[in-house]
């Protein structure tokens, strides 16, 4: 199937990057240091921000500090091999037109930058956990995105490998393409399944940016 966009909306952790040994030993750290060891293995983790993680672990009062620390320990993580590029990422990115495509993450604007310039991705447009009040699956991430780039949200495709992603960008009324990167190919609802950016190609035309499986 060949899908047409406008514009291209990318997650960025487990979608263009990879930093899952970087989470797993920050977040257990963190886990341990505020005592939530047991709690914290039966949280679903992936693809949520950190404050909607930590407010189902601990009282409110807590909330913003323990955040805070966690962020703190994340960014502190980026040079210790911390993020590198999933297949197919720098090449896919690069042959689109800057103005076309956003990273909309999970994360905050402090840690997604470290992230992404630790891998060499400069987006012109990042939304992040910083710049909404409700966090995937809720779809304001992507429908904030599409606003900054002008796009209507039906001419969107959303890029993702998490299940609160997708479910986001369902409900922005956007397409779907899932990367089975974090996820079994099972587990994950959207209109095309690939195993990573290196499965795609984009053809940048008159009409705006098709969208197709390589082979």
């Amino acid at each position: 199937m060949t899908i047409h966009a406008q514009a291209l909306l990318f997650d960025n952790d487990g979608t263009l990057v990879s930093s899952l040994a970087s989470v797993d030993r920050c977040w257990t750290r963190w886990a341990a240091e505020y005592g939530v060891t047991e709690e914290f293995a039966r949280v679903e983790l992936h693809g949520r921000p950190a404050a909607d993680i930590v407010a189902d672990l601990l009282p409110a009062d807590l909330v913003p500090a323990a955040v805070a620390r966690v962020e703190q320990l994340e960014v502190e993580d980026v040079p210790n091999d911390g993020v590198h590029l999933l297949p197919g990422t720098a090449a896919f990115l690069d042959s689109l037109p800057a103005d076309r495509w956003a990273v909309v993450t999970s994360a905050t604007r402090r840690l997604a930058e470290a992230r992404l310039e630790a891998v060499g991705i400069r987006p012109k447009t990042l939304v992040c956990a910083d710049d909404i009040t409700r966090g995937k699956p809720d779809p304001e991430p992507y429908l904030l995105a599409a606003r900054q780039l002008g796009v209507d949200p039906a001419h969107c495709v959303v890029f993702e490998d998490a299940p609160a992603g997708l479910q986001a960008g369902r409900a922005a009324g956007m397409t779907t393409v899932a990367l089975a990167t974090t996820h079994q190919a099972h587990e994950l609802d959207a209109d095309l399944v690939v195993k990573d950016l290196s499965a795609l190609s984009a053809l940048v035309t008159d009409r705006g940016v098709a969208i197709s499986p390589r082979g």
